[in-house]
């Protein structure tokens, strides 16, 4: 079991490891001794146990509000692919009615109502011809 050599808050530590741990139990060492460092330039000396509990304090605060992001993250990812989801429903529902519509193929047939209107219009203007044709007609022999 390796041992490293690590240095917190200006203190020297030997640390035993798992083999291949060491570039992590650096990496997590100079975490701790830039927080170590805070509070030392803040604060001054004080006992190695207390910087080190202050330093470990103030990493699982951060810790934590860094979980915090990753929750509201996930829930706003979460929420965003099910509006995706919904986006892409309405748009297979409307590729297959295209496709319907597309097989159908296209429509001669007008609504009863449009040729009800326009046999309307069409006797409307037949009545006015008519009119037309007695008034021009009804002045001459």
């Amino acid at each position: 079991m390796p041992e490293v050599r690590i240095d917190i808050g200006g203190r020297s530590y030997t640390v035993a490891c798992q083999d291949g741990e060491e570039p992590y139990l650096r990496a997590a060492a100079k975490l701790l001794d830039t927080e170590a460092t805070v509070i030392l330039g803040q604060i001054g000396r004080m006992p190695s146990d207390r910087m080190l509990l202050m330093a470990g304090l103030m990493l699982a605060d951060k810790t934590a509000a860094l979980e915090d992001d990753v929750k509201d993250l996930r829930a706003r990812v979460a929420a965003q692919e099910k509006a995706l989801r919904s986006a892409e429903e309405r748009l297979a529902d409307r590729a297959r009615r295209i496709a319907e519509l597309q097989e159908a193929g296209p429509r001669t047939e007008l609504p009863d109502r449009v040729t009800d209107g326009l046999a309307e219009l069409a006797a409307r203007a037949e009545a006015l011809a008519d009119d037309l044709d007695r008034g021009a007609g009804g002045g001459t022999p």
